[in-house]
């Protein structure tokens, strides 16, 4: 009984931050699926975002302003806002200009952007780790008191909650909205969009903002999960993101949320199990592993040659 308790706490954790890689990853998956390029400064908008959400949590403190739910819708939304305005910054300065180029030129571009942003939050708020507030605490426990208890807090159902709630509305929103419509459309077929009349521009724009704001609501749950941030906070978060993108199958947002589980985990269960230190060898073996018997990831498709 303690071994099947043991299994489900892993599992609940697991499940926690694969959600939180989820939501990062499909910033990865919808630049990839529009543009076929991958947006390697989206890890620290994903670090500004949280930094963000951490000032504005502050500021309200000196406010006084204690009510924990406005606190944190205003938090989400200065967090939403400056991440999508950087995410826009991003497209705008490290990817329109290049666009059509040499595919290596704008990786060359998008990895230089994230080197700017991640010394800039060096040079504004220091290099040491910031402590995040725990704003949300308690939780149930589950088992005997006199053996190993399950656990479940209320940050981990709120992050779950949280996720299911941006992922239905994301998937609403391509599936049925006029953007979302065209969103499908330029990752189709790009050219022939531009000559049905779709801004694929704006269309390109979008995907960054939404991608963005989507991180940004990462940021903000998983500095309130561990606790504490720093400007490398983004990078390796942004790393796994990737990777559970390219596991699920890169440019699908299903295979993205997908993959942000399967590596969360993954992760947890190799540090409940065998140690912490081993997790990122397990991860990235089971990405190897994939891709070696399914290149285009587990809900990929081959991408088809127009001739």
């Amino acid at each position: 009984m303690q071994d099947l308790l043991y299994f489900i706490q892993q599992l609940i954790n697991g499940l926690t931050i694969g959600s939180a890689y989820a939501l990062i990853a499909i910033g990865y998956t919808m630049v990839y699926g529009i543009i076929g390029m991958i947006n390697f400064a989206h890890g620290e908008v994903y670090m500004i975002g949280a930094y963000t959400a951490l000032i504005t949590i502050t500021g309200l403190a000196t406010l006084g302003v204690a009510w924990l739910p406005l606190v944190l819708l205003i938090a989400l939304i200065c967090a939403v806002i400056v991440a999508s305005s950087m995410g826009w910054a991003v497209e705008r300065i490290a990817y329109r200009p290049v666009r059509g180029r040499h595919r290596l030129i704008p990786l060359i571009s998008a990895i230089g952007m994230s080197i700017f942003l991640q010394n800039y939050v060096h040079l504004a708020q220091g290099s040491r780790n910031m402590g995040f507030p725990l704003l949300i605490e308690g939780g149930f426990r589950f088992g005997a008191e006199d053996s190993f208890q399950t656990s479940i807090s209320y940050m981990q159902i709120t992050i779950f909650i949280t996720t299911l709630i941006c992922m239905t509305a994301l998937s609403l929103f391509i599936a049925r909205s006029r953007t979302g419509r065209a969103c499908r459309a330029v990752s189709q077929d790009l050219g022939m969009s531009n000559l049905l009349g779709i801004d694929t521009n704006k269309i390109i724009a979008a995907t960054f903002v939404i991608g963005a704001a989507l991180a940004a609501v990462a940021g903000l749950l998983l500095g309130m999960y561990y606790g504490s941030i720093d400007p490398l906070f983004g990078f390796i978060a942004g790393l796994k993101a990737f990777t559970a993108a390219v596991l699920g199958g890169i440019g699908s947002i299903p295979g993205a949320m997908l993959g942000g589980l399967i590596l969360g985990v993954s992760e947890s269960m190799t540090s409940g199990y065998l140690s912490g230190e081993y997790k990122d060898v397990v991860s990235f073996g089971l990405l190897i592993l994939i891709l070696l018997f399914k290149p285009t990831g587990l809900l990929g498709k081959p991408e088809v040659e127009k001739i």
